[in-house]
C-alpha cells in the first residue's frame, strides 16, 4: 500500500511539475525552484489526505443517510454519480487551494464528462455534502457551501453578472456565486444566481428562480417566486 501511494505521488509531482513549467513559459515567471515547488505542493496534498478521507467518509455516509433508495454503504460508493463528483472535487479543490490550478481543473472535467455534474475546483463545499441523482448540476467557482446541504439534479449556483475591468475584460476571481449555509436543501431545477445568501435550514423548492438572499429556516417556492417578480436573466 504504502509503495503504491509513493509511487502515485511521484506521479502528481510530474503532473504538478508540468504545469508549473507551463504557467512558466507563459508568465515569465521564474522557473529555477520548480522541481521545489512541485514538491511542496505534492507534500501539502499528501499532509491534507487523512482530513480528505475523513470529509469523504461524511459525504458518502450523508447520501446513504439522505436517500431511502440506498441500502448500503457500498452501493453509494459504487454507484452514486454524486459521490463520484464530489470524490473528484474534494481532490481537486484541495490541489487548486495548494497551487495547482489546471490539473485541479482537468480533474473536475473528468468528473464532469463522467457524470453530467459540473463543479469547479474553486468551490468551497464543507463535509456531508450530498448531491442525489446529479445530472445537470452545476456549481460555480466563488461558490461557498455549508455543512450538512443537499441538492438535487439540474440545480445551478451562478453568477448573475461578470463584473469588468476598465478595460472592458472581464474581472477573474470574483465573488459571484452563492453562499449556501447549513443544513439547507435545494430541489430539482432551482437556479441561484449571484452573491446572494441563502440562510441555514432553508429548503428551496423545484424549478424556482432566485437572486436574492432568503433568510435561516425559509421554505421558497415556485409560486412564491413568480408572484416577487424576481426575474433576471443569468451569467453562469
Amino acid at each position: 500500500m504504502g509503495h503504491t501511494l509513493d509511487a502515485a505521488l511521484n506521479a502528481l509531482i510530474t503532473q504538478v511539475r508540468l504545469e508549473l513549467t507551463h504557467r512558466a513559459s507563459q508568465t515569465g515567471e521564474a522557473s529555477s525552484n520548480l522541481e521545489g515547488l512541485a514538491y511542496d505542493i505534492v507534500q501539502g496534498f499528501a499532509d491534507e489526505l487523512p482530513r480528505l478521507r475523513r470529509i469523504l467518509d461524511s459525504d458518502i455516509i450523508a447520501a446513504y443517510q439522505g436517500d431511502p433508495a440506498a441500502r448500503s454503504v457500498d452501493e453509494v460508493l459504487l454507484c452514486y454519480p454524486g459521490i463520484l463528483a464530489i470524490i473528484h472535487h474534494r481532490i481537486a479543490n484541495l490541489l487548486y487551494t495548494l497551487g495547482a490550478p489546471l490539473l485541479a481543473r482537468v480533474i473536475a472535467e473528468i468528473a464532469h464528462g463522467e457524470t453530467g455534474i459540473d463543479i469547479h475546483p474553486g468551490a468551497a463545499i464543507d463535509e456531508s455534502f450530498f448531491i442525489d441523482h446529479g445530472s445537470g448540476v452545476v456549481i460555480g467557482e466563488t461558490s461557498v457551501i455549508g455543512k450538512r446541504v443537499r441538492i438535487y439534479q439540474n440545480v445551478t449556483l451562478g453568477a448573475k453578472r461578470f463584473p469588468k475591468g476598465v478595460d472592458g475584460a472581464l474581472e477573474k476571481g470574483q465573488p459571484r456565486h452563492p453562499f449556501v449555509e447549513d443544513d439547507v436543501v435545494i430541489y430539482a431545477g432551482a437556479t441561484i444566481l449571484g452573491r446572494v445568501t441563502i440562510g441555514r435550514g432553508s429548503v428551496i423548492g423545484g424549478n424556482v428562480w432566485l437572486t436574492h438572499s432568503v433568510p435561516p429556516g425559509s421554505n421558497i417556492a415556485q409560486a412564491q417566486i413568480r408572484a416577487s417578480g424576481d426575474s433576471d436573466g443569468p451569467s453562469i
